[in-house]
């Protein structure tokens, strides 16, 4: 540390005094109104979006928006505070393309001159006029789920036939209303055929899509004709031709549904042929076709769930057949396939997201986790959850990451967002605070030859520690003694004087351990003032990686080794 780095830094302290009454507010727990709209999250180990390696800030938001992000916010007198030492905040997840909330429409009446070969649209399940929006309920069980699992917005999908309508942006925030963030995003389209009726199979929904489409181009060329030339008979358009003009006119994606390879092609077939924008969701065995997915840039929802492994569990290890030892086995290849296609589609750099559709909100946690174990990176599966479906959805000036000026939508979690020790504690959605209940998980029993874990493995945290810096204004470094006193975690740490005086040294403050992630502040002082700078990393074995968080300054890479670990550990 030297004089850039201390005059930087001072400008932290004005607001000190301030930050010391706010600190006395409790946050509204129940998320189902508000005392207030404006909300501090204070000290929590923020990360902003994937790929940032984690840093203590406070997170200001006010009716419903991000306020600011850093370390010497301003807070009003009304801001309720959320204490965040031990806990990790993230961005609000994205749910791409979901039916939670959503009711299934009534049949429609077939009349007594009804013709099977060619029905009327609402009868065949064409409704592109419709819109999740007249379906969707804010206060379903269902959006409380999702909402409890991390997600904080949802592009609903109205049920129905094969065109059933347009999907809708939707804010899991305040139940008394139903916070549609964007209505009529894409049209939803499935090959869910009608029964007893055309279009009744795969190429039949083929072929009806397509007609609907050309007819739909040839009744906007008829529109341009009739303004244009006098004379010419004014067109009429069917309420289905209607809707579908902005997809024809590449205003509106089409958010296709399609599981199986086969489902995936035809409509990759449908988009080349006609030229509309094609998002593709609802994605289940796709491995085959990740090349075809990448060779026409579709960006694609997969589902937020495993397959099914009963006929693995299933599978008899004595008294079988050859032959059924190598069906056995080609079923076992076919299920770790499946497992790692969410790993192939970050390898091959195709844009994805998830889709809830089908899913379990309390299956969210092992879905991930089968991913990440599969091949899927951390940074990708975070991804997934938040600036990927932003992006897919066109939302990511409002959602996704972490800034000034963006939606109130966060996570804050127990752990680090991947470790199964994490939980859910708080989700703000739209800036509604809901708090949620931790349970103290149980530890799976050993089996009976097992050797129970001794006490050295536990991480090393007491002693002298050797760490360095890098900031604008260079290298630093020095030393961290960590030990308890009363149980209280503590010590000091050496700096690089300001004054330039060779070393400072000075007490450590706030220190927490949590799993791995350590914690801890300490005061810079000079000329008669001070600066708070906070240290936040992860222990693995003898080595610590974090930031250094200065006010006004940022977060900057810090390291530290274990040189003499404490008897006491």
């Amino acid at each position: 540390m030297n004089k850039q780095f201390l005059k930087a830094g001072m400008l932290g302290l004005l607001v000190a005094g301030w930050l010391s009454q706010a600190a006395m507010a409790q946050s509204d727990p129940t998320g189902k109104r508000r005392v207030t709209s404006t909300y501090a999250i204070t000290n929590a180990t923020v990360f902003k979006a994937p790929g940032d390696p984690g840093s203590r800030a406070t997170i200001l938001i006010k009716d419903g928006v991000i306020l600011g992000v850093g370390n010497s916010l301003s807070l009003p007198k009304e801001a309720k505070i959320i204490a965040g030492d031990s806990l990790f905040v993230y961005p609000g997840f994205i749910d791409g393309a979901g039916t939670m909330g959503i009711a299934k429409p009534k049949d429609v009446e077939r009349p007594k001159d009804f013709v099977s070969s060619n029905p009327a649209d609402e009868i065949a399940g064409i409704t592109p006029w419709r819109s999740a929006s007249d379906s969707y309920t804010a206060a379903s069980t269902q959006v409380d789920d999702w909402r409890k699992a991390g997600f904080t917005l949802s592009q609903i999908v109205p049920d129905g036939g094969m065109l059933p309508g347009k999907t809708a942006l939707v804010l899991l925030g305040d139940g008394k209303t139903n916070n549609f963030l964007k209505l009529n995003t894409a049209l939803a389209a499935n090959y869910r055929s009608s029964r007893g009726m055309y279009p009744a199979t795969l190429a039949g929904v083929m072929a009806k899509f397509r007609d609907i489409y050309q007819n739909t181009s040839l009744v906007l060329d008829h529109e341009r004709l009739f303004a244009s030339t006098a004379g010419v008979k004014r067109p009429q358009a069917t309420p289905t031709q209607l809707a579908m003009m902005p997809v024809v006119q590449k205003q509106l994606p089409v958010l296709f549904s399609a599981s199986s390879e086969l489902e995936i092609r035809r409509a990759l077939a449908l988009q080349k042929e006609l030229g509309f924008k094609l998002i593709l969701t609802g994605l289940e065995n796709y491995e085959s076709v990740i090349g075809a997915i990448k060779a026409s840039g579709t960006p694609v929802l997969i589902k937020l769930q495993v397959p099914d492994d009963k006929s693995i569990k299933a599978q008899k290890a004595d008294g079988v057949t050859e032959s059924t030892k190598a069906q056995y086995a080609r079923v076992k290849e076919s299920y770790d396939k499946a497992l790692k296609q969410a790993a192939e589609l970050e390898k091959a750099g195709i844009l994805f997201g998830f889709s809830t559709a089908d899913a379990k909100a309390g299956d969210v946690q092992k879905a991930l986790k089968a991913m990440l174990d599969n091949g899927l990176s951390k940074k990708a599966a975070f991804a997934a959850l938040t600036t990927n479906p932003a992006a897919i959805l066109g939302v990511s000036g409002l959602v996704g990451t972490l800034e000034k000026g963006k939606l109130a939508n966060l996570v804050l979690t127990t752990d680090t967002l991947f470790k199964e020790e994490a939980q859910i504690k708080h989700v703000i959605a739209d800036g509604y605070v809901f708090d949620y209940e931790i349970k103290k998980k149980a530890v799976k029993a050993e089996a009976t030859t097992a050797k129970p874990e001794p006490a050295s493995n536990a991480v090393t945290v007491e002693g002298l520690w050797e760490y360095t810096s890098e900031t604008p204004a260079g290298s630093s470094g020095g030393e961290i003694t960590l030990k308890r006193e009363n149980g209280v975690l503590g010590g000091s740490i050496t700096y690089d004087d300001p004054t330039g005086s060779g070393k400072a040294s000075a007490p450590i403050k706030n220190a927490s351990i949590n799993g791995k992630a350590l914690s801890f502040e300490f005061d810079v002082a000079a000329g008669g003032m001070s600066l708070t700078v906070t240290i936040s990393g992860e222990i693995n074995g003898k080595s610590m990686e974090g930031s250094l968080s200065v006010p006004q300054m940022g977060s900057f890479p810090v390291k530290a080794k274990l040189s003499s670990p404490s008897q006491a550990n």
